[in-house]
């Protein structure tokens, strides 16, 4: 993913100025900030759901803020993945069936829908008993979602606040899960986060500040 020259304002306020980002295959990123500084934002404008008033986001070789909305949809479900905060899973279905209907929406075959939904899910340790999702831990109901923003072999994932409803232990657990997805799976991470510990295991963290993106060192929590 290229993110280059991005800029958006909202009335007079300019939320991103000029922002540039590049994060490769197998890397991680973490973008840090305060409350309103534009982070959900730039993952609106990755997503093509914000289209910005200049520059462009490549995601599999395509500029998604160029594409039409039919071919940008379909864009963004063979190549990008998201986890939510909250996780945003349907509760009264499994958690097999809350990943598979994401293939399947993506236009995979059920048998191999079902087939890779539970390997993933096994793979992040989430019980495929056929429980319902809301019956869950909080940690396996994150876990659910990171497969389910898996199923379809994505270029790009993208975390928005994925610790930020689970306890301590919980966080650090899927924390470790997550950063260890681009190993593992061989696509591009960015985590937009408020926890500075969790933004310590990306490979890069950036802070937002005043619509610019700079580098922040690990450790640095001023």
């Amino acid at each position: 993913m290229t993110v280059s020259g991005l800029r958006y304002a909202v009335a007079d306020r300019m939320l991103l100025d000029g922002v540039d980002l590049q994060v490769r295959a197998g890397e991680s990123a973490a973008v840090v900030g305060p409350s309103g500084s534009g982070k959900s934002t730039l993952l609106g404008c990755v997503l093509g759901l914000i289209r910005p008033a200049q520059g462009r986001v490549d995601v599999a070789g395509q500029d998604v803020v160029r594409m039409r909305q039919r071919a940008l949809e379909r864009h963004r479900s063979r190549y990008m993945g998201v986890v939510f905060q909250f996780g945003e899973l349907l509760p009264e279905l499994t958690p097999v069936e809350n990943v598979a209907l994401a293939a399947l929406l993506g236009g995979t075959p059920s048998a191999r829908a079902y087939e890779r939904a539970e390997g993933l899910l096994r793979d992040l340790g989430v019980p495929c008993d056929g429980a319902p999702t809301d019956r869950l831990s909080g940690g396996e109901r994150q876990r659910t979602a990171v497969a389910r923003a898996l199923v379809n072999e994505p270029a790009l994932l993208l975390a928005d606040e994925p610790t930020g409803a689970l306890d301590r232990a919980t966080r650090d657990s899927v924390s470790e899960l997550l950063f260890d997805v681009p190993r593992r799976w061989g696509c591009a991470l960015v985590v937009v986060t408020h926890d500075a510990e969790v933004a310590d295991r990306a490979d890069r963290c950036l802070e937002l500040t005043g619509a610019a993106l700079v580098r922040r060192r690990a450790g640095d929590r001023s």
